[in-house]
């Protein structure tokens, strides 16, 4: 009974191993963070734990690559703000990759007109 468990917990630790995502943020050597402010900008930062090239990719619906930048293996932080008023409004994607795999992160543009919110305080 001992073997046939112990190759359960074998093929277990197997296939475990095979369902690992190689683009899985986790993995990689570098994180980022993004977001659209109201501003029309996106904000976007880049921080590596070692010395490996990464491109930073910002394609529409279309996947046509709208911005690209190389971050040197040497530079360990990039940070940058992207303005993205001339774009039109709808889904956009940021690929932050390497060779090790890649961070994608789904961004949606919207021009929303500012409406005045008007408030009643009513006292008795």
């Amino acid at each position: 009974m001992l073997p046939l468990m112990s190759n359960v917990a074998a093929s277990l630790l197997l296939s475990a191993s095979t369902l690992i995502n190689p683009t899985n943020p986790k993995a990689l050597s570098f994180d980022a963070s993004a977001y659209v402010t109201l501003n029309n900008q996106i904000r976007l930062a880049v921080q590596k734990n070692a010395e490996v090239p990464v491109v930073v990719l910002l394609r529409n619906k279309n996947n046509e690559v709208l911005y690209r930048q190389n971050i040197s293996k040497k530079e360990a932080k990039y940070a940058v703000k992207l303005d993205v008023s001339e774009l039109a409004d709808g889904q956009y994607e940021l690929e932050i990759k390497s060779e090790e795999g890649s961070i994608r992160k789904q961004l949606t543009l919207a021009n929303q007109p500012l409406q005045p919110t008007t408030r009643t305080i009513a006292m008795q």
